[in-house]
């Protein structure tokens, strides 16, 4: 329709400056105002509609039917993720709410936009949920008795209480007379107590006061670490389970982002960058790789890269992991690995590394 009115528009312009052909034709001719103000809205809707066309998707994907307001105005403040174009049933159906309301209960939405590479999400104009009768107070104990039921939003998950979760799941981190001993005991070669990787920092002069725990659960680790003093914050997913509003309800701070998100830190401030059981042999080798350098730009010189419990074929640790380590350049202070999986040929690895001072 726009280019129909630019051609009608550039044939009407023509037609109205023919001159009679007794007279020449003079060097300029202005142009009406009102086919100026035409032609800038014309040209304006052009851009308006190249800026917000989706790109081609299979022909099994629909187009919503239309945008949400939100959606468009937003765009047009802020750039959005180009994996969102993927998914914009997902993404319309997450910016269509009812503006300076409550927000939608559709945390799952927004976590499956940002598992699939749509993240950071639009901002939204609506309010937060909160629940009905929260505690009046938190515990400062990051290794409390349990958890408060009355602050979380149980309707999103299949449970509706953290003895439901520990029921179903004794390891899955909610249970914190099981998370005691977590990171302070050596049962293997693969484990590296705390208290032992403090003195390997003391004995090479390094200074642990900021950590990252990459995939760190409800955050044991990070709740560990400040107990000695040490501030970590943990990224996480909540994958049906709160773990997030774990995080937080130890007195911790969770980062809401996915493997593949460049972490929100500044270059070389952390002291330690942690992986946990997230990071393992199912993410995709290029994808790892980014991840090992964003991690090398967090840490300051000195710092430690500390691969937990890292799992994988062990041909593929020996042929691709392993030299895909090596070519961070790190100082080895620890390196141990042991089976995991006789079987299928699973081995673990426990790798503890020192970033160069200088380079």
């Amino acid at each position: 329709m726009a280019m129909v009115a630019t051609n009608i528009l550039s044939l009407y312009h023509l037609s109205s400056t023919i001159q009679s052909p007794k007279q020449p034709p003079p060097l300029t001719s202005p142009v009406p105002d009102h086919l100026l103000h035409q032609l800038h809205t014309i040209r304006a809707t052009i851009n308006h509609l190249t800026r917000h066309h989706p790109p081609p998707r299979p022909a099994a994907s629909k187009l919503p039917s239309s945008s949400a307001a939100d959606l468009l105005l937003y765009s047009g403040l802020s750039p959005i993720a180009s994996a969102c174009h993927n998914h914009p049933d997902l993404l319309n159906k997450y910016m269509s709410y009812a503006a300076f309301s409550l927000c939608p209960a559709d945390a799952d939405i927004a976590e499956s936009l940002i598992l699939s590479g749509c993240h950071p999400l639009p901002r939204r104009r609506c309010f937060s949920r909160t629940p009905h009768k929260p505690t009046s107070s938190l515990s400062h104990n990051p290794f409390p008795n349990s958890l408060p039921d009355q602050n979380i939003l149980w309707d999103k998950y299949t449970c509706k209480s953290f003895s439901c979760l520990n029921r179903q799941n004794p390891s899955s981190g909610f249970d914190f007379s099981h998370e005691l001993s977590n990171f302070m005991t050596y049962k293997s070669e693969l484990d590296l107590p705390i208290p032992q990787f403090f003195q390997i920092a003391k004995a090479a002069g390094a200074v642990l006061r900021l950590g990252l725990d990459i995939g760190g659960g409800t955050g044991t680790f990070a709740a560990r670490m400040k107990m000695y003093n040490v501030t970590v914050v943990t990224t996480t997913m909540n994958f049906g389970v709160p773990n997030n509003e774990a995080v937080a309800l130890r007195g911790l701070v969770p980062l809401h982002v996915p493997l593949q998100q460049r972490f929100p830190v500044f270059d070389g401030v952390l002291d330690l960058v942690r992986c946990g059981h997230a990071v393992n042999r199912w993410i995709p080798v290029t994808a790892l790789e980014f991840l090992l350098y964003d991690a090398d730009r967090v840490l300051r010189g000195g710092g430690y890269l500390w691969l937990d419990h890292f799992f994988s074929k062990g041909v593929d640790l020996e042929k691709v992991f392993g030299p895909l380590i090596s070519k961070l350049g790190y100082r080895r202070v620890k390196w141990a690995t042991a089976s995991k999986n006789e079987k299928n040929g699973e081995v673990y690895l426990t790798a503890l590394l020192q970033k160069p001072v200088s380079r």
